[in-house]
């Protein structure tokens, strides 16, 4: 009945006059028909009052975020982490992923996917991390599952690089630690010699590197710019992961330098927050990329890979 309305073509003078009742009235339409189309008209005009149509848009706006507590609450029962967070990636960030390390490698797409694919299926790798969890008194705080996350693009670039020195600074647990080692081990085995460096302020780093993985690295404890000061050796592939602070990072990046390469990578898991990896690529002639996480079925909206590559640097 309201498609004949809104078709007829008296209807528009009909809402606007006076004897809309009664015309109606004379069409045969039941009164209701002219309620409705009140109620249609009552509405429209309260979508101009600020403070109803403030109500509908952070009502619409809250139906992106109101998930989160769902997961939230799900992962303060199921998880034990309270800080580093380990996630799987969407299947379309690890497209992603694998797009954006192609650009920086000049390696083909899928080439990088089999490296990602390589360390999700290494299962002696993720038994060695298990058992670690299991004999460390640090066990109450890390999750009984293997989840690397952006790391993974850490390891397709070391695997794709193949570069003789890596570093990265702020060891943790070690799970990337570890990851690295693994990749160094089987570029060792392809014929590419590798050598991975950590460092850490705290003596109690890097537990989850551990069995035949800690024989390609080795963790540098106290503070990381002074570690990094010590190293002499040309720097493949540097991970700034410590102290988060803006200030710290740049000076970070500035140290290692003079170790850099017109092939070496520089990646910044800070990028998320600050611009200090841009700036620094810029200063010294590198491109600049940056990958977004999108981590699956948690709360967490994830971190990203800054990387700074080729170019003049």
């Amino acid at each position: 009945m309201l498609g004949w309305i809104a078709i007829h073509p008296n209807v528009n003078t009909m809402i606007n006059d006076n004897t809309c009742f009664s015309a109606f009235w004379k069409l045969g339409l039941p009164p209701i028909v002219l309620t409705l189309e009140n109620l249609f008209m009552k509405l429209a005009a309260l979508k101009k009052i600020w403070f109803i149509n403030f109500l509908k848009r952070v009502r619409y706006a809250t139906r992106y975020y109101n998930f989160r507590y769902g997961q939230i609450l799900r992962w303060g029962f199921n998880s034990r982490e309270d800080t580093n967070y380990t996630y799987a990636l969407t299947p379309a960030n690890m497209e992603y992923l694998a797009s954006t390390l192609a650009v920086v490698t000049g390696k083909d797409r899928q080439a990088i996917m089999g490296y990602i694919r390589e360390a999700e299926q290494d299962e002696a790798l993720k038994a060695c991390i298990l058992n670690s969890i299991r004999n460390s008194e640090h066990r109450h705080f890390a999750d009984a599952e293997v989840r690397f996350a952006r790391r993974l693009g850490w390891y397709a670039l070391l695997r794709a690089l193949k570069p003789a020195v890596v570093v990265e600074t702020g060891v943790d647990k070690g799970l990337g630690a570890v990851l690295l080692c693994a990749g160094i081990l089987r570029n060792r085995a392809e014929g590419f010699p590798g050598k991975y460096y950590g460092t850490d302020i705290n003596p109690e780093a890097g537990y989850m590197l551990t069995g035949t993985y800690k024989e390609a690295g080795e963790i540098l404890y106290g503070d990381s710019i002074e570690s990094l000061k010590k190293l002499s050796e040309p720097i493949g592939m540097f991970i700034n992961d410590s102290d988060h602070s803006a200030d710290y990072e740049y000076r970070e990046y500035r140290t290692i330098e003079p170790l850099l390469g017109p092939n070496s990578v520089v990646l910044g898991d800070n990028a998320h927050a600050t611009d200090k990896l841009v700036r620094f690529a810029t200063e010294t002639g590198r491109h600049f990329l940056f990958f977004k996480e999108e981590p699956l079925n948690h709360w967490y909206p994830g971190a990203g890979i800054g990387i700074a590559f080729g170019g003049n640097g």
